[in-house]
């Protein structure tokens, strides 16, 4: 059997082990930074959906508007098909237009995953629903799926999906 580190000069032999030490060091210096970009993304992304129910919260259809993607195609429960950008308000107008509006709400945030630029949030939503008096008219449960894309410096809903929980409530 022949050795390799024979037949190759004794330079490249260390050299080429310092080389395999500094790759090491720079992936596994490369691989925590990405790390932390991460999750810095995941909590952009988690904040943009607490904003979302804000703005929903209080009426604030451009800010609302603001959040989806000129490109977005999406699927919430209230609707028998899916609906592009021009029509991701229809649920809030339909309730405000009978003079109801969100109440209260609370999140159960489930998995959120990035990468690069595309993001995917997993939620749980508990949502109350009261008239111009402060009367409580409905409680939603709903479970919201939203891809979200980074589209010059921000992130913008692309994509989602919305369905009532089961019966159990999950």
């Amino acid at each position: 059997m022949i050795c390799v580190e024979t037949l190759l000069p004794s330079w490249f032999v260390k050299y080429d082990r310092h080389m395999l030490r500094t790759i090491t060091l720079f992936l596994a210096l490369t691989a925590t930074a990405l790390g932390q970009n991460s999750a810095k993304d995941e909590a952009q992304v988690w904040q943009l959906e607490k904003a979302y129910w804000e703005y929903v919260k209080a009426n604030d259809l451009e800010k609302y508007r603001a959040l989806w993607h000129e490109n977005f195609v999406g699927w919430p429960f209230v609707s028998p098909a899916p609906v592009r950008k021009d029509h991701i308000t229809d649920w809030i107008t339909s309730n405000t237009s009978k003079g109801i509006k969100l109440q209260s709400y609370s999140i159960e945030q489930l998995a959120i995953q990035v990468t690069g630029d595309i993001a995917m949030d997993y939620y749980r939503i508990k949502a109350t629903w009261a008239n111009s008096t402060g009367a409580e008219v409905r409680t939603d449960r709903l479970r919201i799926t939203h891809t979200w894309t980074r589209t010059h410096g921000t992130w913008q809903i692309i994509g989602g999906m919305s369905s009532p929980v089961n019966a159990t409530g999950q």
